[in-house]
């Protein structure tokens, strides 16, 4: 269930980066929305390594 929501969201921040591509595409004067979707996508990344951290010391996580 762990790495089921790790891999959830990479697949969102992945998501994210490719919607801000396809927003400065279309309109590269507006980047409104681009600026708020690569926000989410660091404000994701973050959330990630807060995650993997926590499950490295809880030991849900062990490295290989």
């Amino acid at each position: 269930m762990f790495k089921l929501l790790i891999l959830l969201l990479l697949a969102l921040i992945a998501g994210s980066l490719f919607a801000a591509l396809a927003f400065i595409a279309r309109n590269p004067d507006r980047g409104d929305r681009a600026a708020k979707a690569l926000t989410l996508r660091v404000s994701l990344s973050l959330a990630l390594f807060a995650l993997l951290m926590g499950g490295f010391y809880l030991g849900l996580l062990s490295p290989r």
